[in-house]
């Protein structure tokens, strides 16, 4: 019985979705009678709830105004449409009475469904077979304000917003050249998201633009939510811990990256961008880079490296230790450390994956929950279960230590992306290391080099310009050498030419010309 059911069920669905489909009809031309077309356009949206009609007079015409509610501004519709039209005496235009910018007509009324969906009004008057449209969408958008996960001291404040047109606004408010090129793309079936690569356009390799408007060309899906679903279709190995794409918030690291060559690809309802061919060192530079002195900034970065290979070795090399080798541990501390871990139960690798997991657990829900709790329950948390763990002899003094260096050093990475590729990688590490000791660490590292050489993004080869070495493009790096120094662009970027205007410093040279 149940299965005669199931199949009348469908049946009936299918049959719906064949009805739904005969609403829309190619190339059905505009009626005369103004009822047949507003019943065609409600059985052709199902009689959704914010679709309205307003009924007008214009030149002695009968005439109904169609929109949606949710899409058009009806301040809009007063003051561009209905208060004009009704302050009109005498046969005029309607493209001369309506205020709107933009005044356009058309007869087939299958696109009236595309316009409205778009903030646009549609215009149908009595005899007539075409309609108006008329430009009143409404704009909902918050204002530019500091990015929330990428917060520099020094430089701009100003980051992205979920509105596509203001985020292009402001790259071009930073590059006022006539070679800033934007094409956009629709992408989604049904949600019909709009996208925009941004590049320049005498910089920018050809090649690599092609292929990025290839791949989201061949993009075949109902519906793009986010700027992670772009990425998983376009990059070119989905199960790398790495990220291919580099995603930011900030306007300024936009701008440089394009004046390197790299394409941008910006997404509407997305507060950030996506930058294209990247690196592995790129996620490991930071705005402040730029905007402190060569040594500092050159300081800060190495700290940054070194915290990647801290978050993943650390927990690692304790075990290793612990467990196989504490002939490397100078004799002042091997006492210490054997009296700390001598009445914990577990080996030293279960010890670190409770803690490591209980870190990701305080992690987790400090971001869920509102931000003053969640910061209390991220401090007092860690403080209480550590405590209580070690008194417990649950887990040894040193291996807190260690786990809680290790979280920071993971925090210290400006890409969010690549910060939880570390962490991910950290547990497999820990495993080889409690299998194998420092040899199941030199193994595991050496795979992740493997598979660093092998990855590429856009065609450019993921651990450049270390492999392959390209000595010139290490002064903006590991360190960052003076800006005047760099007068060449990295090959990594697939720039259509690598000299640029020289930094030099004219006063310097003008001052020994003098000489």
């Amino acid at each position: 019985m149940g299965f005669f059911k199931k199949m009348l069920n469908n049946n009936r669905r299918s049959l719906t979705s064949q009805r739904a489909k005969d609403f829309i009809h190619e190339g059905q031309k505009v009626s005369p009678s103004i009822e047949e077309n507003v019943a065609y356009i409600q059985d052709a949206m199902f009689h959704t709830a914010d679709l309205k009609t307003r009924e007008i007079s214009f030149n002695g015409k009968r005439g109904v105004l169609i929109f949606l509610n949710t899409t058009a501004d009806f301040t809009k519709i007063e003051q561009c449409i209905l208060t004009p039209l009704s302050r009109t005496t005498g046969e005029k235009p309607l493209e001369e009475v309506i205020t709107s910018p933009s005044v356009e007509k058309n007869d087939d009324l299958n696109k009236v469904i595309k316009e409205m969906i778009h903030g646009r009004v549609i215009i149908f008057f009595e005899g007539m077979k075409a309609y108006y449209v008329v430009k009143a969408y409404a704009i909902y958008k918050r204002e530019v304000s500091e990015p929330y996960n990428e917060k520099v001291i020094r430089g701009s404040h100003e980051g992205f917003v979920e509105n596509l047109i203001v985020n292009i606004h402001l790259i071009r408010k930073r590059i006022e050249s006539r070679h800033l090129s934007v094409k956009y793309h629709t992408v989604g079936k049904d949600t019909k998201t709009k996208m925009a690569i941004i590049y320049m356009q005498n910089l920018a390799n050809p090649d690599v633009v092609q292929e990025v408007e290839r791949r989201i060309l061949s993009i075949d899906a109902d519906s793009i939510l986010s700027p992670g679903f772009v990425e998983e279709y376009l990059e070119g190995r989905t199960y790398s811990p790495f990220p291919q794409m580099l995603n930011t918030e900030r306007p300024d690291r936009v701008m440089g990256n394009l004046m390197e060559g790299r394409v941008a690809i910006i997404m509407e309802g997305s507060p950030s961008a996506l930058i294209v061919p990247v690196t592995f060192s790129a996620f490991y530079q930071s705005p402040d880079d730029y905007n402190s002195r060569p040594l500092v900034s050159s300081f800060f970065r190495l700290i940054r490296f070194s915290s990647f290979l801290a978050a993943l070795l650390l927990p690692s090399f304790y075990i290793a230790v612990i467990s196989f080798h504490y002939e490397v541990v100078p004799s002042a501390l091997l006492f210490p450390m054997k009296s700390s871990v001598e009445y914990v139960p577990f080996p030293p690798l279960m010890e670190a994956f409770l803690l490591e997991v209980i870190i990701e657990l305080i992690r987790e829900g400090g971001i869920r929950l509102p931000s003053p709790v969640g910061q209390t329950i991220g401090i007092v948390g860690g403080l209480v279960i550590g405590q209580s763990a070690v008194q417990a002899a649950l887990v040894s003094n040193i291996m807190i230590i260690v786990v809680a260096v290790t979280a920071i050093s993971s925090f210290v990475v400006p890409s969010n992306e690549m910060g939880g590729s570390v962490r991910i990688l950290r547990f497999p590490m820990m495993v080889l290391a409690g299998l194998f000791g420092f040899l199941g660490i030199m193994t595991g590292l050496l795979l992740i080099l493997i598979h660093l050489t092998r990855l590429e993004s856009f065609g450019t080869p993921y651990f450049s310009p270390a492999i392959p070495f390209r000595l010139k493009d290490m002064k903006d790096t590991i360190v960052r050498l003076a800006v005047w120094q760099l007068n060449e662009r990295p090959v990594d970027a697939q720039p259509q030419r690598l000299n640029q205007e020289r930094y030099s410093r004219g006063w310097k040279r003008n001052a020994k010309r003098k000489k």
